[in-house]
């Protein structure tokens, strides 16, 4: 199953680094100044324009995943589990 290892997010970015560990399934994750890496992979988290509908706004970010040295079903894998834990109201 192909995955987009790109795509904008609504969620803050407390929310996001606090489900990172899980969502990835690597304790041993670190931030960087161009993101997060873990074993295999890294994250880049991006702000962009917040979604305004009214009087509301909501954070959003650009999530870039790249993979190194993982074969093909270890990045679905790992993509089938990422993206498990971000969906939200039923994708």
């Amino acid at each position: 199953m192909k995955f987009p290892q790109r795509y904008e997010a609504t969620t803050s970015r407390q929310d996001f680094v606090r489900l990172l560990a899980v969502a990835t399934g690597d304790p041993t994750l670190t931030e960087t100044p161009d993101g997060f890496v873990g074993q295999g992979w890294q994250i880049r988290l991006t702000a962009i324009a917040p979604l305004e509908i009214g009087s509301v706004r909501l954070e959003r970010h650009r999530v870039e995943i790249s993979f190194s040295g993982l074969s093909g079903d270890e990045q679905n894998a790992f993509m089938r589990r990422f993206t498990q834990h971000y969906q939200r109201g039923g994708g």
